[in-house]
């Protein structure tokens, strides 16, 4: 069983892998599709597309959001493949942590020269009870 933070190495070194081997330029779901074989290879259990519905007191709205990759229900993956990573990319992967309750995610931006420069290590400041 891996730590959050041995997770969090695992997948940047296996971004960086798929980084490697395709460079930027190409889209989002052709990264995501490599890194989710490139985990599973290493053995993780990973899942991905992974339905995020909203709850709002008593409602249930499933809007059709998604997590990109989920590994080992620990680590959030959002794949990006932009110009520039925003807050609003920030935004988006804090919210998908507070709403499932996880505490760390990676937003991962493959459309960098050099992959290190396209990684954001999120983390949910939310205080377990």
């Amino acid at each position: 069983m891996y730590t959050e933070n041995e997770l969090t190495d695992i997948v940047i070194g296996k971004a960086i892998e798929v980084h490697r081997r395709l460079g930027p330029g190409l889209l989002e779901s052709v990264y995501q599709e490599c890194l989710y074989y490139e985990l599973l290879e290493e053995g993780l259990d990973v899942e991905k597309e992974v339905a995020m519905p909203i709850v709002y007191k008593e409602v249930k709205l499933d809007h059709g959001y998604r997590l990109d990759l989920l590994v080992e229900n620990k680590v959030i993956i959002e794949t990006k493949a932009v110009e520039d990573l925003t807050d609003v990319h920030k935004a988006q992967l804090l919210t998908y942590l507070k709403l499932g309750d996880y505490r760390v995610g990676l937003l991962i931006n493959f459309h960098v020269k050099v992959l290190k420069n396209g990684i954001r290590r999120i983390v949910n400041r939310y205080q377990y009870c």
